[in-house]
């Protein structure tokens, strides 16, 4: 529920947590109320793609980055139709933004869309709080008639939790599109929207790759309606645990030894088609600073990420599944969670961040590449 925006920035808002902690700060964007899973984002650029992120859907984000906003809004980096997270919270936002493809503030931006924020916060005790407490549902209420905190308190509680959300129908296309090769096409593959971001297909089709996106429902038989050449599976939100019908497409495209690329939700189905485990992790990794290290290179990456959710895979060691021999092919270096699996006898792999570097960095920008040597190597 959201209300006039006029003068938020001199209206009263609070954050209350779930465990009870509550901050007191200003609205920031729409005045009113919002509910979600409090976590934080480390990137200190990248906001705007960071907020038009399917992924995020259901998630109020805390940034970290101290001062948010100072770059504006424009029209070229949204990774999507709309901002999908529940709510912001910022410390400092830029009182004026300045760039020369800013187009509008992102206070502006957020009203604009009815996101409900909150500033004037200390967002590094909240990500202290976080980290020691994990992820938990949180409320933004904003406005001057602000409920009595035991009222805000019970409300944040009756709110839905993200383990067990089943969220990617919510946010995927409900209609097939294609995004065509730049250039002289040279494949087709068949991209399964769990909650794609727009850069995803578009760095396909730098390589020559004509993309048929298709909705989170679709079937083994629409995959392959499109004769593709390889399928890939998108980033998205919720608990991969709910994610029956990705699952059970995706074996269906392990049958055909179809090349195969997930990525982030993507990778999770993986996991759960190759008969491993999936777990809420504490608080998550979202941000464009995560080190990761590629263990059939040895390379260390940064790399972009968001998810609250991890595979259960033996990290040092081969796996024997239903599909031949599967290995964790990539690993943060920061808790040894599982961020990559690879199939040992048929073309498929996924990684659990986020490859397409929107926002940056470009230091994985080599597994489209990858791709497309599987999409290669089964044609030959």
């Amino acid at each position: 529920m959201t209300t006039s925006t006029r003068g938020a920035t001199r209206v009263p808002a609070v954050l209350v947590l779930e465990d009870g902690r509550m901050f007191r700060g200003r609205a920031y964007g729409a005045v009113g109320v919002t509910f979600g899973e409090a976590v934080f984002s480390t990137g200190m650029t990248g906001y705007q793609e960071t907020l038009t992120d399917p992924s995020y859907h259901r998630q109020v984000v805390v940034m970290t980055a101290p001062h948010v906003g100072n770059t504006g809004v424009n029209d070229e980096d949204p990774e999507s139709s709309k901002i999908w997270v529940s709510g912001y919270v910022v410390r400092d936002p830029a009182r004026v933004p300045s760039n020369w493809r800013s187009r509008r503030s992102l206070d502006e931006e957020l009203a604009k869309q009815g996101v409900v924020g909150i500033s004037g916060i200390d967002t590094r005790a909240l990500t202290r709080h976080l980290r020691e407490r994990g992820a938990m549902r949180v409320g933004i209420f904003s406005g001057n008639a602000l409920p009595d905190e035991g009222i805000m308190l019970t409300q944040v509680r009756e709110a839905p939790e993200m383990k067990g959300a089943n969220l990617s129908a919510e946010v995927a296309t409900k209609e097939t599109y294609v995004v065509p090769a730049i250039g002289t096409k040279k494949y087709t593959v068949a991209a399964v929207d769990l909650g794609i971001k727009g850069m995803t297909p578009h760095r396909m089709a730098e390589r020559g790759i004509e993309v048929h996106v298709l909705p989170a429902t679709a079937t083994a038989e629409d995959v392959y309606a499109v004769n593709p050449d390889g399928v890939f599976f998108s980033n998205g939100p919720g608990d991969p645990a709910t994610a029956d019908h990705p699952v059970a497409l995706m074996q269906a495209v392990l049958e055909r030894r179809t090349p195969l690329f997930g990525i982030c939700f993507g990778n999770q189905i993986l996991g759960r088609a190759l008969g491993f485990g999936t777990y809420k992790l504490k608080y998550g990794h979202r941000g464009i600073n995560q080190p990761v290290q590629d263990r059939t290179t040895g390379k260390v990456e940064v790399t972009a990420h968001n998810h609250g959710f991890a595979v259960d895979a033996p990290l040092d060691q081969i796996s024997d599944t239903p599909y031949g021999r599967a290995e964790v092919s990539h690993v943060c270096l920061n808790d040894n969670v599982v961020e990559g699996l690879q199939l040992l006898d048929r073309p498929a792999f996924s990684v659990q961040y986020h490859p397409e570097a929107a926002a940056g960095p470009h230091d994985a920008a080599y597994l489209f590449d990858r791709f497309v040597s599987l999409m290669e190597g089964q044609r030959a």
